[in-house]
């Protein structure tokens, strides 16, 4: 049991889905107490609700709505019933999507994944996550919290001054991206500082190719991914036997076919779809956008919970970069603020191991200024840096296409 968190991911599968079908009416009627979920449930009968066909009948909900929503009933679109002063914080994302964090231990069920990643009690821990506005630093920082490790909010950036916190307080181990932490480890390498004291990491928010791990693990450093969004927490994290990632417990994971709510059969690729057995802030079929296949089997590491193959693109065109969501509707906004180009389309890549993205606008105006201005405002607009580019009217297609992600899964 030392390599578990506890004996709930061991389990018996069987087990597991009965007592999370089991647990699951209760939570639709505290869902219903909300009145947005009031009308999406309205006339199903969620004491039979107890079984995952039962369960796929009911309304899928978009993340990609959640702002609309959001905008016609603020802060959290009739999604919750309690109020906001009940809870411990209030965040947004980029959308804007308004977060609220349960006043509870490990509201985001992260110490889970930490623990499989190999953060024990006495850690000390670098979590440079942002704790500006949105969640993730938070959702970090109590999951290594109620493992008993000690946590520097270091936060993204200012790398002289992580270099410096890495040689004041040697943690041995890292939260954040993975481009970041292999920032942080050229740094120290080119100005001769001592960053050794990090043996292992937990990275999200950004592809982590076998590549980036095979260079971190010659560095010394064992480093494992997690599946989290701002608005679920830890969605399925990897572990020692590196064979998919295994779902979090309290969670129900779907897998559907893109565009509707109905399941794909087992190994199809589908998009991700989560219901939370969270009684402060239940979702209920939350589609995320973003496609995932299951794996066969139980994980050679013992846990016996569902295993996805991790992140395999998008099914709708939002885009992930830096571990921050980019939307269609941002790229939009960027048109209003300068009603003078033509068709936008914003291009995402990785170059040297690190995400980058570039908006290609059409333009009769190729000067300089624009490009000057047009960067300024893809940056307040998505809050990440970005290359702007220039091209003549009517050199993007007229596919609709807005984002092109075209990073390798």
């Amino acid at each position: 049991m030392a390599d578990h968190f506890d004996s709930l991911e061991t389990r018996d599968h069987a087990k597991r889905e009965a007592d999370l079908f089991q647990r699951l009416p209760e939570i639709l009627r505290k869902a219903s107490a909300a009145p947005a979920y009031a009308e999406r449930l309205k006339g199903i009968d969620l004491d039979r609700t107890t079984s995952r066909e039962a369960l796929a009948s009911l309304p899928i909900l978009r993340k990609s709505e959640l702002p609309s929503f959001q905008k016609f009933a603020l802060p959290f679109g009739g999604l919750i019933a309690s109020l906001p002063g009940s809870f411990g914080r209030l965040f947004t994302s980029p959308g804007p999507i308004f977060e609220p964090e349960p006043d509870v231990k490990d509201p985001w069920r992260a110490a889970r994944g930490l623990h499989a990643a190999g953060f024990r009690k006495g850690d000390i821990v670098l979590n440079t996550f942002s704790y500006h506005l949105t969640p993730g630093g938070f959702i970090m920082d109590s999951g290594a919290r109620a493992l008993g490790c000690a946590v520097i909010p270091a936060g993204p950036g200012n790398t002289e001054q992580q270099l410096e916190l890495i040689e004041a307080y040697r943690p041995s181990a890292y939260l954040g991206t993975p481009d970041f932490l292999k920032v942080l480890l050229d740094a120290a390498a080119a100005a001769g500082r001592d960053a050794s004291s990090v043996k292992r990491a937990l990275v999200s928010g950004a592809a982590f190719p076998k590549s980036l791990q095979e260079e971190f693990s010659v560095r010394g450093i064992e480093a494992y991914q997690a599946y989290a969004t701002a608005d679920l927490g830890f969605i399925a994290y990897e572990t020692p036997a590196r064979e998919g990632l295994v779902v979090n417990e309290d969670i129900i994971v779907e897998i559907v076919r893109p565009g509707t709510g109905d399941p794909v059969p087992e190994g199809e690729v589908g998009e991700i779809v989560v219901t939370t057995l969270d009684p402060h802030h239940p979702f209920i079929r939350l589609a995320l956008g973003d496609l995932t296949a299951t794996l066969p089997g139980i994980s050679p590491c013992g846990r016996t919970n569902m295993r996805i193959k991790g992140w395999m693109g998008r099914a709708d065109q939002a885009a992930k970069v830096k571990g921050m969501f980019v939307r269609p509707e941002q790229i939009a906004e960027i048109g209003r603020r300068h009603p003078e180009l033509g068709r936008l389309r914003l291009i995402v890549d990785r170059e040297h191991e690190a995400d980058v993205m570039t908006l290609v606008a059409e333009s009769e105006d190729l000067t300089d200024e624009l490009v000057s201005s047009l960067t300024t405002t893809l940056r307040d607009v998505t809050k990440l840096k970005g290359i702007v580019m220039l091209v003549a009217p009517g050199t993007l297609p007229n596919d609709g296409k807005v984002i092109d992600d075209q990073r390798k899964p």
